[in-house]
């Protein structure tokens, strides 16, 4: 039984240019951190990530949703946990807030995550076993699919999980093989040409075969004479990606995106304002074939629906600590394996929580196993940080979601 909780104000300062884009030039990052505490002491700890400012509000969030799982005993919870969910969600005050979106939405992120890494630590395996293990009905009943109805019915998505089940068993050779990362560290925007190329030439050494970096500079030529360089300096290859970070508006992206095609990027992501869908929808008709990567700024299933249904998106970038946690990050999955779109989360988290949640995809729900977003920057302040070996996410193996802070 849920006997405490809390809500935790955590900020790190970053270093040297590191996490700088071209909107965040001096980024602070920080988790919105909730706790829930059994009565046996067990804690599950659940991430909400924001740049500093407005952390404490999304904290007294996280609090004030929590405060209304006290006294519940986790299994039943988690058992119906998709009401759960929509109930928080749609509470009358907070609601207006959102709705589904913003400082409420990120505190109910975090207060699910919680959630979910108490049910894993409970039953004493990694979260990626725990959501493997359960049954198409059993994790169905933990995502709230209202206002889906239109593009996903609840016996479509077990139709869906039934059908990638026999599989499953196959696909769990990736436990053992471990997920390939990539490597965003290589191009921070503050970052010189100099930097760049020595940071791209450390990331082929140490195993990446793919890695990303940020333009939306004031003077395109710089992004394109950085471009060039990562190009040059990896190869044909190795997969690059470019992150404009909403900073174009639509005909400054129609613009550098195709002085860029030459390079061959990977996708480019975040080009313009991701509340503007149908942007989207016309920049990629004007880049193709270079591909859009989406979602890293996208609040809730509602909104990912509609760039699925567009056909804009050439990769989904749903981020769990961002949206509604890990119940409504599954529910996007699920989404874009019914529109055959690869999900490739960004790590508001480091990675620590995606890592168990692109296992899932691939294995449970059959997701290809492209490759997951490495940031190293707060390796250093988790219990369980994530391992990399040659470019790749060695499989966690303790109990919960590897969120537990030190």
């Amino acid at each position: 039984m849920i006997k405490s909780i809390e809500a935790a104000d955590r900020r790190y300062d970053l270093k040297n240019g590191a996490g700088s884009d071209a909107v965040h030039t001096n980024p602070q990052y920080a988790y919105a951190v909730a706790k829930l505490t059994d009565d046996d002491g067990t804690t599950g700890a659940g991430l909400a990530f924001t740049l500093g400012e407005g952390n404490d509000l999304v904290c007294k969030a996280a609090a004030f949703y929590a405060g209304r799982l006290k006294g519940q005993d986790v299994e039943t919870l988690m058992h119906g946990f998709g009401n759960t969910f929509r109930a928080l969600s749609n509470e009358q005050q907070f609601r207006w807030l959102g709705p589904h979106k913003g400082v409420v939405h990120l505190g109910l992120a975090a207060v699910t995550n919680a959630c979910f890494d108490l049910w894993a630590k409970k039953r004493g395996v990694p979260l990626w076993k725990l959501l493997i293990s359960l049954s198409p009905e059993e994790l169905v009943n933990t995502l709230d699919l209202s206002y889906l109805e239109d593009v996903l019915t609840r016996e479509e998505a077990i139709a869906l999980l039934q059908k990638e089940a026999p599989g499953a068993a196959a696909r769990e050779a990736i436990l053992q093989s471990g997920y390939p990362g990539y490597d965003t560290s290589v191009g921070w925007f503050n970052y010189d040409d100099a930097q760049v190329r020595e940071n791209c030439k450390k990331a082929l050494a140490e195993g990446f075969v793919a890695m990303k970096l940020k333009v939306g500079s004031a003077d395109p030529l710089r992004d394109i004479r950085r471009a060039n360089i990562v190009r040059d300096t990896v190869g044909e290859q190795v997969k690059v990606m470019l992150d404009a970070n909403q900073q174009w508006t639509l005909p400054q992206a129609i613009s550098i995106c195709n002085e860029l095609k030459h390079m061959h990027p990977y996708w480019v992501e975040e080009p313009t304002h991701p509340d503007d869908v149908l942007a989207h929808v016309t920049l990629a008709k004007a880049i193709a074939p270079v591909k859009l990567a989406l979602g890293e700024h996208v609040p809730n299933r509602v909104v990912f629906k509609n760039y699925l249904q567009t056909g804009c998106a050439g990769f989904i970038q749903a981020d769990a600590v961002r949206v509604g946690g890990v119940s409504e990050f599954i529910t996007i999955s699920l989404l874009c394996r019914k529109f055959g779109v690869p999900v490739v989360p960004h790590v508001g988290d480091m990675g620590q929580l995606h890592q168990h949640l692109v296992l899932f995809n691939h294995i449970a729900m059959g997701h290809d196993a492209l490759f997951l977003e490495h940031i190293p920057h707060l390796k250093e302040h988790f219990l369980h940080p994530v391992r990399i070996e040659n470019g790749v996410y060695v499989t966690p193996q303790e109990p919960g979601s590897s969120c537990d802070l030190k």
